[in-house]
């Protein structure tokens, strides 16, 4: 599995990011072709000081190439234009390969 994680950084207005977020662009979103599964959370938190992101954002992919063909297609073209509607701060977007490690459990 692949994944592409993008983080919001604080927007100037958190109530407009939250309701657009959720009634336009993850509407957008969940049309990327290939897409397996998403996550979102504004309940961010940093441990033992606050937080510099407001969004976090997870889409699970196949396969890089998949990821990449999303994000080329017309609709990820759409996605990506469509940010600027609703963030106002930088985003970073970084994608991996996921490697499952099985966890021991005991008791």
């Amino acid at each position: 599995m692949h994944k592409l994680l993008v983080l919001h950084a604080i927007p100037k207005d958190p109530e407009h990011f939250r309701k657009y977020y959720r009634e336009t662009h993850m509407p957008l979103a969940e049309q990327l072709p290939g897409l397996r599964g998403v996550r979102f959370s504004f309940a961010v938190s940093g441990l033992g000081e606050p937080a510099p992101f407001f969004c976090v954002y997870e889409a699970d992919f196949a396969d890089e190439a998949a990821m990449k063909r999303a994000l080329a297609s017309p609709m990820g073209q759409k996605v990506v234009a469509d940010v600027p509607n609703f963030a106002t701060g930088p985003a970073r977007v970084i994608h991996y390969e996921v490697e499952e490690f099985p966890v021991a459990r005991t008791g």
